[in-house]
């Protein structure tokens, strides 16, 4: 018995590397956005300096840029958020995928722009237990969302962001605590094999998952 569960641990670590696959990203510069794909006024609310995923083999897989500054939330929103401080439906920023990618519920997403806003995952019964932190951003094409200067309600925000994935859910990527002794921008592994990069939004530390989806059925 003993060393057929020695030869199981062994097939599941096996499986466990070809899910994530068995390289792993490092980051680049990324200019400033610059495509007639994304609205102006949309480009100038972005810093200047994005960050690159990049492959182990070179390629470049996806592009973040953060707004200047975040979006206060009200006072004493979420105390249970790790961003409790960021309002719902606020404009985080912008993800450039260079070719088909998943977001964070395995949910097929097409290459193109999207914007990136703040949300929190419900409570209730559909979501309760389904990550460890509720903070999350919620995707949508660029093109579509045109009310860049004002948060978006969270129905609202569901709704746009069903545009990115097609399907009855929102697009999602979820948001996580940053590393002690983070260096922005950088990405990490983290205990799931998931990859995650660690920038700032204005002096805000903040951390995405970019590659790996939720390990919750």
């Amino acid at each position: 018995m003993s060393a057929s569960r020695s030869a199981i641990a062994v097939l599941l670590l096996f499986w466990s590397a070809v899910a994530w696959g068995q390289g792993g990203y490092k980051t680049a510069p990324a200019g400033p956005l610059n495509s007639p794909d994304v609205p102006k006024a949309l480009e100038e609310k972005l810093q200047a300096q994005g960050a690159r995923l990049v492959s182990d083999k070179g390629a470049a897989v996806s592009e973040v840029w953060l707004v200047k500054s975040a979006t206060p939330g009200p006072s004493g929103a979420g105390s249970d958020a790790v961003y409790s401080n960021l309002s719902v439906g606020a404009l985080v920023g912008v993800i450039h995928f260079l070719a088909s990618w998943s977001d964070f519920r395995g949910q097929p997403i097409k290459p193109g722009y999207y914007t990136l806003r703040y949300a929190r995952m419900p409570q209730d019964g559909n979501h309760m237990g389904a990550n460890p932190y509720p903070d999350f951003v919620a995707l949508s094409p660029a093109a579509a969302d045109t009310e860049i200067d004002k948060g978006l309600k969270f129905e609202d925000l569901v709704k746009l962001s069903k545009q990115a994935s097609g399907t009855g859910h929102p697009a999602v990527m979820s948001l996580v605590p940053v590393s002690q002794g983070a260096s922005f921008p950088s990405v990490v592994q983290d205990d799931q094999g998931r990859w995650v990069l660690q920038t700032k939004l204005g002096d805000l530390p903040i951390a995405l998952v970019l590659v790996g989806q939720v390990s919750a059925s």
